[in-house]
């Protein structure tokens, strides 16, 4: 089950999922590009399934979780972004962006933990930011909103391993999605050549990451290889981290 999979790295989880054989169950709030990325996946001979839910709804989110039934594995990749620092973020975008990032995440483990549980176990992957550990310009609630899905995933992690589920994180720096060509068109128009430039510069590797990259990540994390692995975030940044301080 993977949250936001209708484009950029949700999709791109999905179709390696079900290259891979699993059955995909796309839980998006656009459901038109949901549909797409599921007939890319039916095309390719693999099996995936469209679920209209707002991840930050506990009922829908609840009532789609049973509809879907056991599984093993949970992907939250729903995310929204904001740009303003703690005195240019209005209440309304906190709440906004809180209750999609923070809230949403927690909706879905709250209910595919009964789930797993019945499968006799599972993994659950939260999708972080490289924003949680560092904090970046103009991204106050943002990077809030990251930082605590970090700390949910370690809580988790401890809660269930005795239960034979697993949870880690995983923390990207800029991919390059159709999600960041609309970002740099919206807010940069006339000079998306050169934000796109800055943007790929700004990770020592030189460029943004490709979407493949991150579900390649995700993939193992939740493969019976990386079993040993749980409460961990693992970041993927082309070395901004440590390389940029």
């Amino acid at each position: 089950m993977i949250t936001g999979a209708g484009s950029g790295i949700g999709k791109a989880i999905a179709l390696l999922f079900a290259k891979q054989g699993a059955e995909v169950h796309i839980i998006e709030l656009n459901t038109d590009a949901a549909s797409v990325a599921v007939e890319e996946i039916a095309a390719n001979g693999g099996a995936a399934f469209v679920h209209a839910c707002n991840v930050t709804n506990q009922q829908q989110v609840k009532a789609v979780f049973e509809t879907i039934g056991q599984h093993h594995i949970l992907v939250n990749n729903a995310g929204i972004a904001h740009i303003g620092k703690a005195e240019t973020t209005s209440e309304e975008d906190f709440d906004r962006v809180m209750a999609v990032n923070v809230k949403g995440v927690y909706n879905c483990i709250f209910a595919a933990i009964p789930h797993l549980r019945k499968a006799g176990g599972g993994v659950i992957i939260n999708m972080g930011s490289i924003a949680g550990h560092v904090g970046l310009d103009d991204r106050f609630v943002y990077t809030t909103a990251k930082g605590a899905v970090m700390a949910m995933t370690m809580s988790v992690a401890k809660d269930y391993i005795t239960e034979n589920i697993r949870c880690n994180s995983i923390s990207p720096a800029r991919v390059h999605t159709p999600f960041v060509d609309g970002f740099i068109q919206k807010n940069y128009p006339g000079r998306e050549k050169e934000m796109f430039e800055k943007l790929s510069q700004s990770q020592p590797i030189g460029r943004m990451a490709k979407p493949e990259e991150i579900a390649s990540l995700a993939l193992y994390l939740c493969s019976d290889e990386a079993s040993f692995l749980t409460g961990c975030d693992y970041v993927i940044d082309g070395g901004f981290i440590k390389l940029n301080s």
